[in-house]
């Protein structure tokens, strides 16, 4: 792991530490989470770390500038290529689908614990909630997007054979001390080739299956909202979950799906909330 000294984290007890994992070509992402953070919890700065395969530092600077720029930390961690010997890697596993669940194997052993977020979410509201949330002993606290109209969830424990709600990989928090005794690498990498032809959703495949049982389930609807389902939030809250609700009320907002709103032709209904956070971060100057 590689980190300037300079660049370490402030020993702030509660200060909240937020995980992603992406490529090069996501640093624009990670961008607009880190402005919508900073622009939702101003009074209560973050430290940012990326866990990456080899992002050049000078494409790196511009994401330390903006983190500079809110008060928060930013710590790249560039995990080399022989960590992950004797894993299943290809096209459909890459060595990326390991960093989140194996963190604790990376991050500074005083660490206690971590809140993973995908590159494609904004934060809308303020996460000291769910940071503060007591684990009861779990591994993990996940949401699952669940609803009358979501056929998806019980598909998915038939398929993997669980009796839990099929949780979300994009938002986790992890209780790193019980992860570095519980989670071993080369149990997920055995499960991996023994279930290579069941995996669809790799990491989150993973998740569910080995540490399902390990998770404290949380409300998506305020921690991981699928930005595409709208309508099933407001039918399943029976109205109650309609737009001034979400923008009161809900955290995470979660661009889960192939369809992003920074693509064009994106037709649901917060990808103008997108494009407004997109619009700050390059108004104010990130490189972006």
């Amino acid at each position: 792991m590689e980190m300037d000294i300079e660049q370490r984290p402030k020993k702030t007890a509660d200060r909240i530490q937020i995980l992603t994992t992406l490529n090069e070509s996501y640093l624009p992402r990670l961008q607009v989470l880190i402005t919508s953070l900073g622009v939702n919890q101003p009074e209560d700065p973050a430290d940012i770390w990326l866990m990456h395969s080899g992002i050049p530092q000078n494409a790196l600077e511009p994401v330390s500038r903006q983190c500079r720029s809110y008060g928060f930390g930013f710590h790249p961690v560039e995990i080399s290529s022989g960590a992950f010997l004797g894993a299943p890697v290809s096209s459909q596993y890459p060595r990326e689908m390991y960093y989140r669940l194996l963190a604790a194997e990376f991050l500074p052993e005083s660490m206690r614990r971590i809140l993973y977020l995908d590159p494609d979410i904004l934060i809308i509201n303020p996460l000291r909630p769910l940071w503060e949330t007591d684990l009861k002993r779990h591994l993990f606290a996940a949401a699952a997007h669940t609803g009358k109209t979501e056929l998806a969830n019980n598909i998915n424990q038939f398929r993997l054979g669980t009796d839990h709600n099929y949780y979300n990989s994009g938002v986790l928090l992890i209780d790193l001390d019980r992860a570095r005794k519980e989670i071993k690498a080369g149990e997920i990498f055995r499960f991996v080739e023994e279930h290579s032809r069941e995996l669809l959703l790799p990491d989150q495949d993973i998740l569910n299956a080995m540490y399902g049982y390990r998770t404290l389930e949380i409300d998506d609807s305020i921690w991981n909202y699928d930005a595409r389902n709208y309508n099933n939030y407001l039918l399943r809250s029976a109205g109650i979950c309609d737009m001034d609700w979400v923008m009161q009320n809900t955290a995470v907002l979660h661009f889960c799906g192939r369809s992003k709103p920074w693509q064009k032709g994106y037709m649901h209904r917060f990808g103008i909330l997108y494009k407004h956070y997109e619009r700050i971060t390059q108004r104010n100057g990130s490189g972006y």
